[in-house]
């Protein structure tokens, strides 16, 4: 079955933060869910300092429809700066995963 699913991956500094952001875009139907991966640390170069700050993995599920909304409502409502917004195509999955998918995000 072609997917036009996508998993999005970004970062928040609290779990709190990470849950109060994948609720609004859940209930906005920008994706169909979001998975919160605690207990992350990254190491990256802010301003010509090199930096380590414990983070908040998200995966969030969505329709490629959906992209250029999800990615305006990440630049708007995130609380970075510079948010990480990584999006990747699913080349397969279960339809009836694919299917609740869809329903969740396009009406």
């Amino acid at each position: 079955m072609p997917t036009h699913a996508l998993l999005v991956l970004t970062t928040l500094g609290s779990a709190a933060d990470a849950r109060a952001f994948v609720t609004g875009l859940v209930e906005d139907r920008l994706v169909a869910c979001g998975t919160l991966l605690p207990g992350a640390a990254s190491v990256y170069r802010w301003e010509g300092t090199i930096t380590e700050e414990p983070e908040v993995v998200v995966l969030l599920k969505t329709d490629a429809s959906k992209w250029d909304a999800l990615s305006a409502a990440v630049a708007e409502r995130h609380p970075y700066e510079v948010p990480e917004l990584l999006a990747f195509p699913v080349e397969r999955g279960m339809d009836l995963y694919l299917s609740w998918l869809t329903n969740e995000v396009v009406a």
